[in-house]
């Protein structure tokens, strides 16, 4: 996914019962949970297909602050408000000498080096990640349905008209959400 913000979807007997953020998601599973305690509920972080569980203890404002709360910032050297955590590299000492000589110094470059590198690996690297979080959430929520092996084999071929005939047999909601997932999987160029 393109945005920081994360995003869940619930699943029951395989139909969507919620999709958003996941304090509104957990909610949502919380009040199905209320009413039949025995039910089975799973709830995907569409980022990267796999299942997530959440403390469903007290309100549900409760609920909700739990996973709203912001992760503890990293500590030592960097600029951990910014997001920025140190970690160590090695490398040639010619390596060094170029990467002292770039404006901005070090880290600048190599910044700028590791972004200018996820540009220009962001096709096949986007492919790669939805052809993986979309397996991972059909194994879960699809894995003992017909047409599962043949979905997995088209979508990793990128063959998606082989895909949506895999799955197309498959309840609405999971149809649509693995097509979602696997779209970026199924693009050209």
């Amino acid at each position: 996914m393109a945005t920081d913000e994360r995003i869940y979807t619930a699943f029951h007997d395989g139909s969507r019962l919620a999709r958003g953020a996941p304090g509104d998601v957990f909610v949502a599973v919380k009040a199905l949970l209320s009413r039949d305690a025995a039910t089975r509920v799973l709830v995907f972080d569409d980022a990267t297909g796999r299942t997530v569980d959440a403390d469903l203890r007290g309100s549900d404002d409760d609920v909700r602050a739990r996973l709203a709360a912001p992760e503890p910032p990293a500590r030592g050297p960097g600029r951990p408000k910014l997001g920025v955590v140190a970690r160590e590299v090695t490398l040639l000492p010619r390596h060094w000498d170029w990467l002292g000589a770039q404006p901005g110094g070090a880290s600048v470059a190599l910044r700028r080096l590791v972004e200018e590198a996820r540009r220009a690996d962001s096709g096949p690297e986007e492919r790669r990640r939805a052809q993986e979080v979309t397996d991972r959430f059909m194994a879960t929520a699809a894995g003992d349905r017909p047409g599962y092996e043949a979905a997995a084999r088209a979508l990793y071929a990128g063959q998606s008209e082989g895909f949506a005939a895999a799955i197309a047999a498959w309840p609405n909601d999971l149809r649509e959400h693995a097509t979602h997932l696997a779209e970026p999987a199924f693009r050209s160029g």
